[in-house]
């Protein structure tokens, strides 16, 4: 499969415009390259911590779109196709230019094999063990010797969670400690509903998982599907339950054996004193996503909060931290 490559060099103020201007012209996906610092609200619907040092801002931004070339086409019809796409892009863009800067505005060509978004990270995603549970995606099987043994059936997609990060594996295994058949999991940041997945494979009753991203939704309702686990055995809602008091009231309160939030040690400061509330007495609360310069930032959250200490663990540079709800 062969696909036209676009780059259009503009401003970064401009994109968000520019990219709304594309939509105009029938563009239907573009690739965002630009050196923009990620905001706050950025950094905490992401995973880690600590980012990566970032080259400064010189306030170009880079958008690339695609023209697949049919194999059916002839190059004169690919030739005209592309003069149509690039006349229609280009008469927006001028458009634009009456109104505000969009910077050089120049569109560079090139041409690249076998464009499968979709597809091409398959590759890079096998199953793996997290000690004696297998984590398997959709398109592999599953061996002979790993019959009987506990299966997760998950997919990489666009929510979170796939068991393959240290945080994430930190969880499952202060999960197995705990839940029992009558558990009732509050999932925070639940992302793919892997943890709730695990939970409910142990044997728990029912989990309720909130999270920021509404692709939260499609992908734990896929996954539950997959793994077998009835829609009713779990609930996914959208919104923040540190400072929204609807979801706050959804997910109930004095209800929860266990709360697991698997976010960012900035994120689980101001949750901490919060998600007691939704805790009964005696119940458990796992957190992890912790880089570990970050541990006694979130010990201290959990002692402040009256939470009683129970374990620290590590893996590699991450940290997690249970502790239990003693009033």
């Amino acid at each position: 499969m062969k696909w036209k490559k676009y780059t259009l060099k503009t401003l970064a103020e401009a994109e968000d415009i520019v990219i709304s201007t594309l939509a105009d012209a029938g563009v239907e996906g573009v690739e965002i390259e630009d050196k923009v610092p990620l905001s706050e609200s950025d950094k905490k619907q992401m995973f880690v911590d600590i980012l990566p040092d970032a080259p400064d801002d010189d306030g170009i931004a880079y958008l690339s779109f695609y023209m697949e070339v049919k194999e059916e086409w002839t190059p004169e019809e690919t030739k005209t196709r592309e003069e149509a796409l690039l006349s229609k892009v280009t008469e927006e863009l001028d458009g634009l230019r009456n109104f505000m800067d969009i910077g050089e505005g120049t569109i560079q060509k090139s041409e690249t094999e076998d464009k499968d978004w979709i597809n091409n990270w398959k590759q890079y995603f096998h199953q793996f063990y997290v000690d004696d549970i297998l984590i398997i995606p959709s398109w592999e099987e599953v061996k002979p010797e790993d019959e009987g043994k506990m299966i997760i059936h998950i997919d990489p997609g666009t929510a979170f969670g796939t068991g393959m990060h240290e945080t994430t594996q930190l969880c499952m295994r202060e999960l197995k400690k705990y839940v029992k058949e009558d558990t009732e999991l509050l999932d925070v940041g639940t992302g793919s509903g892997i943890l709730s997945i695990v939970a409910l494979k142990m044997g728990a009753r029912h989990c309720v998982g909130t999270d920021l991203d509404p692709c939260a939704i499609n992908a734990t309702k896929e996954n539950l599907a997959a793994n077998g686990i009835a829609p009713e055995k779990m609930d996914v809602m959208i919104g923040n339950i540190i400072d929204d008091r609807e979801v706050q009231d959804l997910a109930g309160y004095g209800k929860y054996d266990i709360v697991a939030a698997n976010i960012l040690a900035d994120v689980l400061v101001p949750l901490t004193p919060v998600i007691v509330h939704q805790l009964k007495k005696g119940g458990i609360y796992i957190t992890s996503g912790i880089i570990d310069d970050k541990e006694e930032t979130v010990v201290e959250a959990v002692k402040a909060a009256g939470l009683t200490l129970l374990q620290v663990n590590h893996q590699g540079e991450w940290v997690s931290v249970t502790a239990r709800k003693d009033f």
